[in-house]
């Protein structure tokens, strides 16, 4: 008889990260993703991962990482039993751009669990009838073609990569329709701060300079710098 080859376990579920501190929600929600975009060169998800059917209300709320292969939702339809309230899911589909892994069926359950969003870096399916039910989706577009029960294996609450960013179980998610940002929960209540404070000196220095004739470069800088960086022998056309 031929012993088979060892082989590793199927699937793999991570510790349980710790709840997100709900004053850092209530901060995190009150930013939009282009404000932490004036600050930030990191965490941002590739910009092919976009709000389904254009429903990308401004959520903020915890990680729950799975990762899926190919055509198989064995570990994405268990893991949406782990959620708690507020989570919302980022699925890794391992590079598979075929398979939707998420429709309105999956949502519906999710919703029950309170899941408040999906982040897949991959399509989901059922776009129309997402939208209608509420539940916000971003991904890399539609596709009728859906994972199985294939029993091949998957993760959760681990490490994965979505969008070219690595996010880690218990993250912050900020997400609207401009995009997503992942933090690490200490961070997201710096940036947040940070983001909130120069919002808020940007909104005064308006206030207070009140209608201009100034061109935008002068405000901003930019032709000091280019008249700075000129030769100043050249001719000027």
């Amino acid at each position: 008889m031929t012993t088979p080859l060892p082989s590793p376990p199927k699937y793999a579920i991570g510790p349980e990260p710790p709840a997100l501190d709900l004053a850092t929600i209530d901060m995190l929600v009150q930013c939009e993703t282009t404000m932490l975009g004036h600050i930030l060169y990191w965490g941002a998800l590739d910009p092919g991962i976009r709000a389904n059917q254009g429903l990308g209300p401004r959520i903020a709320g915890r990680a729950l990482t799975v990762q899926i292969p190919g055509p198989c939702s064995v570990m994405l339809h268990h893991a949406i039993g782990l959620a708690a309230p507020g989570d919302i899911l980022v699925i890794d589909r391992l590079g598979d751009t075929r398979h939707a892994c998420l429709g309105d069926g999956v949502a519906e359950a999710a919703m029950r669990k309170g899941i408040v969003a999906a982040i897949i870096d991959g399509p989901c399916t059922d776009g129309l009838e997402l939208a209608e039910l509420g539940f916000p989706v971003w991904c890399r577009g539609v596709s009728p073609m859906t994972t199985r029960m294939a029993d091949l294996g998957g993760r959760a609450h681990i490490p994965v990569s979505v969008g070219g960013v690595a996010v880690l179980s218990g993250d912050a998610i900020l997400a609207d329709a401009d995009g997503v940002y992942v933090m690490r929960p200490d961070e997201a209540a710096k940036v947040s701060r940070i983001a909130l404070t120069r919002g808020q000196m940007v909104a005064e220095r308006r206030l207070a300079r009140g209608p201009t004739t100034l061109s935008l470069g002068q405000l901003t800088g930019a032709t000091k710098l280019v008249e700075s960086g000129m030769d100043p022998t050249a001719a000027q056309g």
